[in-house]
Formats: structure tokens, C-alpha cells, sequence
């Protein structure tokens, strides 16, 4: 097996600038990350890090200035935008903070929407499998309006998973939840590694939630500045508060 097909996405040398000229904002500094098969990762920093940009040009959502942004074996830096429209589809799931459903859709329809569209059925073992882990079986034909926040969070992330991507970018997930819907989620998002062999990289602020991971990448101004291997919330938080400390970064 090659280097490339056991990583699940890598960035190489990434670069974003955000403007141009005097108000040109370098949201990446030559970012270099790998991101492994079957693994849950999770990027911190503080506020203004680039963490969120990172997670947005490693799925596609942003383009890079310059470097190489790999989808497993694929360089999506060099497609053309339907077949970064393809990739999206067919290899990444999305998780976001504002949960993203459509309030006229019933949680199933919510969590079938991007194979609709696509005129794809679901593997109705796999649906089954995946309502079964999220606990979302007699809510099913709810709408949003009707189901809490981390019900509507299990929704989402049913969804990202349904479609076996490569890899499930989950951005802030828990961050409009409270702490039992946060613990729920979070769960089944490190189940679904545990037991589907999925692979997912979640930005976030909170250093419980970190917990959840195999490792913790942490940017500050850009630039990937550390990680942690079996990560604790205390480990976490106390990185992170050296992180904060004026020019801890510039040792």
C-alpha cells in the first residue's frame, strides 16, 4: 500500500490568502497535514488559527493559492470544478455547527437528500445500520422544527456518513449543542470509527470534545505548530492555554 492511498487526505505546502494588497490576509502559511485512513482527528487553535480554513480547502468547499490538497489518492488542487463537484458527492460527507437540513424535509428525507439528488439509492442495510447508531428510528418521519439540536445533529451526521465517503469533515459539531446532545454526538462520531472503520477530521474549540480523538493537530497564525497522540481534555487544555501565552509560538 502506498503512502497516498493510507491517508484518507494531506495537505502539502497549502496556502490561502484572503484579499489582496494591503488587506490581504494569509489564512495559511504553507500548511503541511495528513490525515489517516480509519481515524478520528481533531484541529484546534485559537480563534484566527486557520483551523476552519484548513477543514474548508481539504473538502473542497475553498481553493488554495498555492500547494497540493489530496482526497486519498487523488489531487483535488488540480480538478476541474465538475469533478470537484463529483468528488464532494461521491467521497466527502459534511458536518456543520447550523446543522444544514431542510426544514420542509422530514429527518429521513433529510438524510437521503444528497443520493436523491444524485438518483442514487441507499443501501437500505446501511441506512438501517446507521439509524440504528444515531438512535434516530422513531423520528424519522419528524421535521426539524420537531427534534432537538443534537437530534438534528444525529440527522446531519446520518447523513455525511450515508453515502461511505472517505472521509467526513465535521466542523464545530457540538458547538450549538449543550453538554448530553455534545456527548451524544460525539459518540457516535467516534463510533463510527470504532465500528464502520470511518475516517473523520473535526475542527473544534472544546478540549472535551478533542478527547473524542485518536490525535489533535493545533494551528496558531496559520502554521500547524503541534500535535498530541491520544489526546485528554486536560492534555488539550493545557496546550492549548500555552498556545494563548504571548509568543509561545515563537520559541
Amino acid at each position: 500500500m502506498t503512502t497516498t492511498t493510507a491517508l484518507a487526505a494531506r495537505a502539502l505546502d497549502i496556502v490561502k490568502v484572503y484579499g489582496a494588497g494591503e488587506t490581504a490576509v494569509t489564512a495559511l502559511k504553507g500548511v503541511s497535514v495528513e490525515f489517516p485512513r480509519g481515524g478520528f482527528s481533531a484541529v484546534m487553535g485559537p480563534s484566527g488559527s486557520g483551523k476552519s480554513t484548513l477543514m474548508h480547502c481539504l473538502a473542497g468547499l475553498d481553493s488554495v493559492g498555492s500547494g497540493q490538497v489530496m482526497i486519498g489518492d487523488v489531487e483535488i488542487t488540480k480538478l476541474d470544478d465538475k469533478a470537484l463537484t463529483r468528488l464532494r458527492r461521491d467521497k466527502v460527507g459534511f458536518v456543520f455547527q447550523q446543522y444544514n437540513l431542510l426544514p420542509t424535509l422530514t429527518a429521513e428525507e433529510n438524510i437521503t437528500l444528497p443520493l436523491d439528488i444524485a438518483h442514487q439509492s441507499a443501501d437500505k442495510g446501511w441506512f438501517d445500520t446507521i439509524i440504528g447508531a444515531v438512535g434516530l428510528g422513531k423520528r424519522l418521519s419528524h421535521r426539524p422544527a420537531e427534534l432537538s439540536g443534537g437530534e438534528q445533529q444525529r440527522v446531519a451526521c446520518a447523513r455525511a456518513l450515508l453515502g461511505r465517503p472517505d472521509v467526513v469533515f465535521a466542523d464545530e459539531p457540538t458547538g450549538n449543542l449543550d453538554s448530553r446532545s455534545s456527548a451524544e454526538v460525539l459518540a457516535f462520531l467516534r463510533r463510527s470509527v470504532d465500528e464502520f472503520d470511518q475516517t473523520i477530521v473535526m475542527v473544534t474549540h472544546d478540549p472535551a470534545a478533542a478527547a473524542y480523538s485518536d490525535r489533535v493537530v493545533f494551528l496558531s497564525d496559520g502554521l500547524v505548530v503541534d500535535h498530541i497522540e491520544k489526546p485528554t481534555a486536560d492534555r488539550v487544555l493545557d496546550r492549548m492555554k500555552l498556545m494563548e501565552l504571548p509568543g509561545s509560538e515563537d520559541s
